[in-house]
């Protein structure tokens, strides 16, 4: 398959793969919700690009060694840069949402923990990192939504046992969770049109999940260039929610 980088000529074949979808997959990352206004990570805005008064990289700020030696500045830095409550589905959500309803799109897979795609109306939703909406106690496992966590500074604690109240989000130097892994690579198998959007598909295992797709189209749509851009089908290199917004009629 040879990538070809279009303007309107690849919008018209993408609206046209997307209406003639079966059992398409959208599997996106995090510059699908820049368009609702929550940062990416490694664009010239992203959180690691930019300049914050951190006591670490953020880079670290992120990882499970943080959370262990450092958990109240990770709370807190969790809180300020990772939860946005007051972000609101854009157009990329809601036509993914629309297409879900109308019978064309299987499931979708994100690296994002927003939860903005649930908020959109989607159903079938595959979260690769896990979800700020989810939050969990380390000693009873009890369950906690995101307004636990956005009460106060530092440890939030567990009203059963006092102990830690940690997000349920996969931070740098842990796992994904295997049946997670599992069902992805199921529901991308299985897809007729699969179309990747907002990542630059530079980080792994996520990244490689795109090998096991057997369908006949493969849509990338990502501001800058992929490593997979001469494998697909179709290529655009313009924001998510501009682009299926378009393809899809949303406005």
């Amino acid at each position: 398959m040879a990538g070809r980088v279009w303007e309107d000529l690849a919008m018209d074949d993408l609206a046209s793969v997307l209406a003639g979808a079966r059992r398409a997959v959208f599997f996106g990352g995090a510059g699908v919700s820049t368009e609702s206004g929550i940062p990416d990570f490694r664009s010239a805005g992203g959180l690691y690009t930019t300049a914050h008064d951190l006591p670490h990289p953020a880079e670290y700020m992120l990882s499970h060694e943080c959370f262990v030696e450092e958990p109240e500045t990770f709370m807190d830095f969790y809180r300020h840069y990772l939860v946005h409550p007051d972000a609101r589905p854009n157009r990329a959500h809601r036509g993914l949402a629309a297409m879900e309803e109308q019978g064309r799109l299987a499931a979708v897979v994100t690296q994002n923990i927003d939860g903005l795609h649930q908020d959109a109306g989607s159903s079938r939703v595959i979260e690769l990192h896990g979800s700020v909406h989810r939050n969990y106690c380390l000693g009873c496992g009890r369950h906690y939504g995101l307004e636990a966590i956005m009460r106060g500074t530092g440890i939030t604690r567990c009203q059963a046992c006092g102990q830690m109240i940690r997000p349920d989000v996969v931070l740098y130097d842990e796992i994904l969770d295997r049946a997670v892994i599992d069902d992805a690579l199921a529901t991308i198998q299985a897809a007729d049109v699969l179309v990747v959007g907002g990542t630059s598909l530079n980080v792994y295992p996520a990244a490689g999940m795109i090998r096991f797709f057997n369908g006949t189209c493969l849509v990338l749509i990502n501001l800058e260039a992929t490593p997979f851009d001469d494998e697909a089908d179709i290529v655009i290199h313009e924001p998510i929610g501009e682009s299926l917004g378009r393809a899809l009629g949303v406005e």
